[in-house]
């Protein structure tokens, strides 16, 4: 399970250098690839329109292996695994964890307490 997480990752990465690449290398309208070399060999590279398909097609390839490898780490993380003997944790667990709390202090009859633990208004 590492050895395909370290995978995705590096496969993340060459696919997040090459959609950074493929992005600057396109030009605004009217520009092909071919202009970057020359004024005149914009025609010479990749054909008239060639630069345009063949440059967009990349970045949206890189750009699918991205986001599949982004759903890869996800997936592999262990985030969505869910275990019985986990319990809530964060906010809420400690919310419901502090209640119960109270409550006990307070059916003991230790009303002072649980007034001194709330939070001025």
């Amino acid at each position: 399970m590492q050895m395909l997480m370290s995978v995705a990752i590096v496969v993340q990465i060459i696919a997040a250098v090459a959609v950074i690449i493929l992005v600057l290398l396109q030009h605004g309208k009217g520009a092909d690839l071919g202009a970057a070399f020359g004024a005149g060999a914009s025609g010479s590279l990749f054909g008239a329109t060639g630069s345009a398909n063949f440059l967009s097609r990349s970045t949206a390839i890189a750009a699918t292996v991205f986001f599949c490898a982004t759903i890869a780490i996800t997936l592999g993380s262990g985030v969505f695994q869910k275990s019985a003997e986990k319990k809530a944790g964060g906010v809420l667990g400690s919310v419901t964890t502090e209640q119960a709390a109270g409550a006990e202090n307070s059916a003991q009859g230790g009303a002072n307490d649980l007034q001194s633990n709330q939070i001025p208004r």
